[in-house]
């Protein structure tokens, strides 16, 4: 009993320095949380704003904050591509979306029309790199036979004309023949890049080299800059893909699958 009345003090006296510790820790906790919450929306206030004022310099200066983002997505797209990696094709759909805004914008409508396939594509591609064929294997890097490549020349040649036929009637219309020859050989090589087929990279290379002076004349000069980045990576894609060709020692003339 004695024992028990000695030590009983003691043990009140951390019972209460316990609890006035815990009274002084949760206003602390709380605080700590407003302040967080606080700051939190502080923080994203300012980037909006900074947002906002960088999309009113750009509109200024004859650009868009789509333009912009495109050009960021984009870059990221095609070097992804480049590596084959499969998240590229994430980034191309938001890419085609910020373009089918720009190209609206400009009067390109053929172009514009493009990137609703293309964002249709993305999806299409998105799923075909993910698919594995019967023993498990990723997809890779072949060659387009003979046969199937003057199937894809005629096909590029009639969604030329129907294009050509269909944008020239629009009013605004900016270079309809051009535009639309561009558009015909750019989803030709959209879907041999689906497929992983090598010879897409020297129609994007084409195609790249034509559509730079062309984003130049109708003002839209962080595309051509994008453009110009694209033609490079497409060079770099060229030259990899075939490296990776060649690592798999799968390389054969391949009509479709």
């Amino acid at each position: 009993m004695d024992s028990l009345r000695r030590y009983e003090p003691d043990q009140v006296l951390r019972d209460s320095l316990s609890l006035r510790a815990t009274v002084r820790q949760a206003p602390r906790s709380y605080v700590c949380k407003v302040i967080h919450v606080v700051g939190a929306r502080a923080t994203f206030s300012v980037m909006f704003d900074g947002l906002f004022n960088l999309c009113g310099w750009l509109i200024a200066h004859g650009s868009s904050c789509a333009e912009l983002f495109g050009f960021i997505t984009g870059v990221l797209n095609v070097w992804l591509v480049t590596r084959e990696n499969i998240w590229s094709w994430p980034l191309g759909v938001l890419n085609a979306g910020f373009y089918i805004v720009v190209f609206a914008r400009t009067g390109l409508y053929s172009d514009t029309g493009l990137q609703v396939v293309y964002f249709t594509l993305s999806f299409y591609g998105w799923w075909h790199w993910a698919r594995r064929d019967a023993s498990r294997a990723p997809l890779v890097v072949t060659r387009a036979s003979l046969r199937l490549l003057w199937f894809l020349t005629a096909l590029c040649l009639g969604i030329w004309f129907v294009l050509y036929t269909i944008t020239s009637r629009i009013p605004g219309v900016a270079m309809p023949r051009l535009d639309a020859a561009l558009v015909a050989v750019s989803l030709i090589a959209q879907w041999m890049m689906t497929r992983k087929l090598l010879e897409n990279w020297l129609l994007w290379i084409a195609v790249d080299v034509v559509y730079v002076p062309l984003f130049l004349v109708r003002g839209l000069r962080l595309t051509a800059a994008l453009y110009t980045a694209f033609l490079i990576l497409a060079i770099i894609g060229l030259v990899q893909w075939h490296r990776s060709a060649n690592r798999t020692n799968r390389l054969p003339l391949r009509a479709s699958s």
